[in-house]
């Protein structure tokens, strides 16, 4: 790495005017692909953090193209975010065109991601991307499916599949699918070779609620097709509840509430089942926020135990944090909402696989000892967990030091906003020097700010960016001697990505 990429600039502000450090590109690029937030923030607002992420892309691949190409695949595919890793590959098209097409399929996994990535090329005044592009589209299109015609085929979307199929002009590999993408483009076809399409197209014309549920059943419509096609009323919602997958039976719980489906035994006890299957959760890849985001909204008790057990289950799997630890988290009042809730639960989740082995604090201008319960639920004490006060990323750690706290390593959940008191860098030193010279600092960071509160030649100290449910196996990973989240991103094979197109 050369050093004009892994330079330190000591004089950066955060948001707030406070001394912060400057990271590597690499690792300034991580944080910014893994937290994926263009949209307003309690520090910035779009127009800031959009202009910051073309800058950013266009940077890494000036300076390290290949690091970027991996870094795209990794935050796609294990951090589990669209929007950033998809800009991200429009840049990279046009300043590497042999590492796009090594990693098109690895960014854009479904016809969303493909609407997105050719919209995106749009606004940049691109058109169609040129031939490489077409060519990486038209190898996508040829996986297309009934299910994905009949869920992003439909007219009025920026670009929806048709358009992709006019643009890149796929070659059809059989006459089934010949006759999809004549579907796809508007033509008149055959529908006896695409009986999902065939039922949807029915259901439009159907009349009679017995003729949509049958309709909806044996054609295994999604919800999406089907909301966007009819009225939907209680009896339909009825017959979607049985074929939603995971992710959008927790979207439609409230509706489902409202509409008194759950006021049918068998209609709660089937979702309450679902969403207490471990094998299906593991599945589902479902991050433990978004059991959070419904348990809020949700009154019946029996479900909120289910959401509840859900979060339990997402954790059992992960692996435990050797030695003793400390979780510090962040309640200022800029972590308010989503910032907070995913802290929260990932805090003590933290705190339940460490078995008791650890220290839990709170922390805004004050620290304050929560008493977490290794036998309570995550979400029970999540929910008791709120926003105040300002920013003292030092005094949590000075607390440590003063008990004399000897801990292995130290977990910050935070936003980074330092805006009172002494600097977390400073405070981590003498705890190292007074208490434990080998203490491991790993700071999580949820906010899309480029602001660091350590500088890059500590060695000891590892930054994660945003939330995945790789981020506890990667401080697992990393406490016991794993490199830091950009050496993991280095490992990516390119190659092999290459070799599977």
């Amino acid at each position: 790495m050369s050093r004009a990429v892994q330079r330190f600039i000591p004089t950066m502000h955060n948001q707030e005017g406070y001394r912060a450090n400057r990271r590597s590109v690499e690792e300034e690029y991580l944080q910014m692909l893994l937290t994926n937030t263009l949209g307003r923030t309690f520090y910035a607002n779009a127009n800031e953090l959009l202009a910051q992420a073309a800058e950013t892309h266009e940077m890494i691949a000036e300076l390290n193209p290949e690091f970027m190409a991996r870094a795209l695949v990794f935050a796609r595919k294990q951090g589990f975010m669209r929007l950033q890793p998809i800009y991200g590959l429009a840049v990279l098209s046009k300043a590497r065109p042999d590492l796009f097409a090594k990693v098109f399929a690895k960014v854009v996994l479904i016809p969303s991601d493909l609407a997105d990535f050719l919209t995106i090329l749009k606004s940049q005044g691109r058109g169609q991307g040129g031939r490489a592009v077409k060519r990486q589209v038209a190898n996508f299109l040829r996986g297309t499916t009934e299910y994905w015609a009949i869920k992003y085929g439909g007219r009025g979307r920026g670009y929806n599949l048709g358009d992709a199929v006019a643009t890149a002009h796929p070659v059809p590999v059989d006459e089934r699918q010949q006759a999809l993408f004549r579907y796809l483009r508007g033509h008149e076809t055959s529908l006896a070779q695409l009986p999902q399409i065939a039922a949807i197209e029915q259901l439009k014309k159907a009349s009679k609620d017995k003729e949509k549920i049958r309709l909806i059943r044996e054609g295994k419509l999604p919800y999406e097709a089907v909301t966007g096609a009819i009225a939907t009323d209680k009896k339909i919602w009825e017959a979607l509840l049985y074929q939603m997958p995971m992710f959008a039976l927790l979207r439609h719980l409230n509706t489902f509430e409202r509409e008194g489906l759950f006021e049918k035994p068998q209609h709660l006890r089937y979702v309450i089942e679902r969403l207490t299957d471990a094998e299906a959760l593991r599945k589902s890849k479902i991050l433990p926020m978004r059991f959070a985001t419904a348990y809020d909204q949700v009154k019946r008790a029996a479900l909120k135990e289910a959401l509840a057990e859900a979060v339990e289950l997402t954790f059992a799997s992960l692996p435990e944090l050797p030695g003793r630890t400390a979780i510090l988290l962040d309640i200022s009042g800029s972590m308010e909402g989503e910032y907070l809730r995913t802290g929260s639960v990932f805090a003590l989740a933290l705190h339940k696989k460490t078995a008791g082995n650890s220290v839990f604090l709170l922390f805004d201008n004050q620290v304050h000892d929560p008493k977490p319960s290794k036998t309570a639920s995550i979400m029970g004490q999540a929910a008791r967990i709120k926003a105040r006060g300002g920013t003292d990323t030092g005094l949590p750690v000075r607390y440590l030091t003063e008990l004399r706290e000897n801990v292995d390593q130290i977990i910050m959940i935070t936003d980074e906003q330092q805006n009172q008191g002494s600097p977390f860098y400073r405070e981590l030193r003498n705890y190292r020097r007074k208490i434990n010279r080998n203490a491991q600092a790993f700071i999580v960071d949820l906010a899309p700010y480029r602001g660091s509160m350590v500088p890059v030649e500590d060695e000891n100290t590892y930054y994660v960016y945003g939330w995945s449910d790789q981020v506890l196996p990667y401080i697992s990973a990393a406490a016991r001697g794993f490199g830091p989240m950009s050496e993991r991103v280095t490992k990516i094979d390119l190659e092999r990505m290459g070799n599977e197109q």
